[in-house]
């Protein structure tokens, strides 16, 4: 999030870690921008965020000019803000999966070449797989799985033939704060693809800071990603890590 107040040490220790592999996370709800709330009056509220209304604001980005204008300013300066780091973009993605409104996406698409973006994240994952691991939040697995369906379709053909790299299959979006070293190590032998993603939200709670996940959620998550049994499960079902900017 290059708007973010953590990004300056974001930079720094990914400067000091070059082997990582670093996306640009595009924030157009729910955040803070880049540009001043002067210049996207029809983006932001009075604290100057992006309202945290996915709904709304996508209705907003189809359908109201103004706010496709902003939309596009904002997007290039996030981009612009990214590339000022001097870091290698890998990859983008967005707050909320907002990168996947056709607005948004296409005018990604547009700037792909001159911001070299390599791949775009595009969730998939089968609705099946995930019951198996965890029935829970039934209804909201069955609607994302009806509406990332239809917008991973859609993504797909713009990727294609703008020559953008997408992974087959993206893990996380229905198991979010929930990838557990438990979930994670059920969903590995059913994974049925040679170029897969898995997303997660680690964190280290510090008292005072907002919680990006249920209590307790970013620890279990964290712990998964530095397990030692995930890593030989990896090994054990044939696969090896790579990232975005390693795969194409």
């Amino acid at each position: 999030m290059v708007g973010g107040p953590a990004c300056g040490e974001a930079v720094e220790l990914a400067r000091a870690h070059p082997t990582l592999a670093v996306g640009l996370h595009l924030v157009v709800v729910d955040g803070i921008p880049v540009l001043p709330a002067e210049e996207i009056p029809h983006l932001v509220g009075r604290d100057g965020r992006f309202p945290a209304r996915p709904v709304r604001m996508g209705l907003a980005y189809q359908f109201r000019p103004a706010a496709r204008r902003e939309l596009a300013s904002e997007i290039r300066a996030q981009l612009e803000r990214f590339r000022e780091t001097g870091l290698t973009l890998s990859h983008v993605d967005g707050h909320h999966h907002m990168h996947l409104h056709p607005f948004v996406l296409g005018t990604l698409l547009e700037l792909s070449r001159e911001f070299q973006i390599p791949a775009i994240r595009l969730p998939s994952e089968e609705l099946g797989v995930t019951l198996a691991l965890d029935r829970s939040g039934l209804p909201a697995k069955l609607a994302g799985t009806w509406v990332f369906q239809r917008l991973r379709k859609y993504g797909e053909r713009r990727l294609r033939a703008a020559g953008v790299l997408f992974s087959e299959r993206v893990y996380g979006l229905l198991a979010t704060g929930r990838m557990t070293e438990a979930y994670v190590l059920g969903l590995l032998p059913r994974i049925r693809a040679n170029f897969a993603e898995l997303y997660f939200h680690p964190a280290v709670a510090f008292a005072g800071e907002p919680l990006n996940g249920p209590p307790g959620s970013g620890s279990a998550e964290l712990a998964a990603l530095v397990s030692g049994r995930v890593r030989d499960a990896l090994d054990a079902n044939g696969f090896a890590l790579t990232s975005y900017r390693d795969s194409r």
